[in-house]
Parts: structure tokens; C-alpha cells; sequence
């Protein structure tokens, strides 16, 4: 058995057991990490059954699109994004996790709507105030939010967030407690979102991906966890 292959179930089981310890027994979304990652890697994890992957940059998105299109899977992407690069993805993503900008939101809703299609998309929230981090703070969200009301062609999903590395996982669950619970008010009470599509919250990776299922999360982002430690090995194609 490979190497991958043991990380995959090692972090289902791990998902698993915390969402049942924390008794919410919730679908979990594992998404696989593919930044500086090759093909023959990428397609390793997708033969062991993750059909969700993530990517950082837009040049490695389009660039590994093609290559793995004759897979059913799905792309996310998960890293920081330029308005200048929306362009690329309509009809290759199915979900932008980093929207924390109004101008961004807008180009994502005028690009798609060129294509006749609806970008769903996650509200990043910087929720340590970092100032490395993207995000916008999470006092801000629901005026946010209401501003993304009046695009007709961006569908809010729900939230994401990066928790600060720390040595100790068990120090970011103050963090994604506050997500679980901003994720919970903005779903109950604001008027702009669609409760029963409002329903992800994408937040955990190779680090704290458990405490993050304890705290409720729907969808989290392992990379290092699945293909070990990165090396800058992509060459293309």
C-alpha cells in the first residue's frame, strides 16, 4: 500500500472519530492540496478516492486542469486571488474559498456572468487579526455579506478561515469555536443567505484539521498530510 494511500485513510479515520467524539456526525469534506504538486502524485490521491482538490495559485489550477479533466473531480481554490486572474477560472472551479474583498466580488460576479454561469464562493475571515492573513474581520461579515447581495451572479456558501500555526493544535480551538459561532449566527439571522445553501464552513488543515471537525467544521484542506512534506517539484503540465 502507498504511502498516500495509508495518509488518506489515516485522516478519514481521524476525521471520523472527531466528528463522532464531538457528536455532531456531520460529512466532513476532505479536500487534497495540490500546490507543487505533480501530476502522477495528484492522480495517485484521485485512483485512492479524494475527488475534491485544492489549489493555491490560478497558474497551477489551469495548468493541472487539463491534464486530470478525464477524472471526475472537483476543484477548489483555496489560495489568495488577484482580480486579474478571476478570469481564469469560470468553468474549472466549483468553489472560491477567498473572497474578502468587494472589488474581487465584484469581478468574480461580472466574469461569470460573461459566461452565464454563478460562482459559488466563501467569505475568508481573518479570525485571529492577524496581519499576515487575509480575511476580513469577523465584526465585518454580515455588512459584507449584504454588499454581496446586489451581485446576481455569486452564490455565498458559507465561510472560511486559516487558523495561526502553533506547535499545540489544541490553541486554535478558541479560534474555530468563534468561526463555528459566527457561521451559525450569519446562517440564522441574516436576510441576504440562503439558509440551506449557506451550510460550509471550510476551515482546518494538516495541523488542526481535528479540533476543526470538533468545532464543526464542513470541508478541511490537507495537503502535507496526504503527500508529506512539499517540495517545489511541479514543473508543469
Amino acid at each position: 500500500m502507498s504511502e498516500i494511500k495509508n495518509n488518506i485513510i489515516e485522516i478519514k479515520k481521524n476525521i471520523k472519530a472527531a466528528s463522532e467524539s464531538s457528536g455532531r456526525f456531520e460529512n466532513v469534506t476532505l479536500i487534497g492540496v495540490t500546490k507543487t504538486i505533480n501530476i502522477d502524485r495528484i492522480q495517485e490521491m484521485i485512483d485512492c478516492g479524494i475527488t475534491e482538490l485544492g489549489e493555491n495559485r490560478v497558474q497551477e489550477l489551469t495548468e493541472k486542469h487539463a491534464p486530470l479533466s478525464h477524472n471526475k473531480i472537483n476543484w477548489h481554490m483555496i489560495g489568495g486571488l488577484q482580480k486579474n486572474k478571476v478570469k481564469f477560472l469560470p468553468g474549472r472551479v466549483c468553489l472560491i474559498h477567498s473572497v474578502d474583498d468587494y472589488g474581487l466580488a465584484a469581478e468574480i460576479d461580472k466574469t461569470f456572468g460573461k459566461h452565464n454561469l454563478t460562482a459559488d464562493i466563501l467569505i475568508e475571515i481573518n479570525i485571529a487579526g492577524e496581519e499576515t492573513k487575509h480575511g476580513i474581520k469577523p465584526s465585518a461579515c454580515r455588512e459584507f455579506i449584504d454588499k454581496l447581495s446586489e451581485f446576481a451572479n455569486i452564490n455565498a456558501r458559507g465561510l472560511m478561515t486559516i487558523a495561526p500555526y502553533v506547535q499545540n493544535p489544541e490553541e486554535t480551538r478558541d479560534y474555530f469555536k468563534k468561526m463555528y459561532e459566527l457561521f451559525v449566527d450569519i446562517r440564522e439571522k441574516c436576510d441576504n443567505v440562503v439558509r440551506d445553501s449557506f451550510n460550509v464552513l471550510s476551515m482546518g488543515m494538516t495541523n488542526d484539521y481535528r479540533i476543526a471537525v470538533e468545532e464543526g467544521s464542513t470541508m478541511v484542506r490537507i495537503g502535507t498530510g496526504i503527500f508529506g512534506s512539499r517540495q517545489n517539484n511541479y514543473q508543469g503540465g
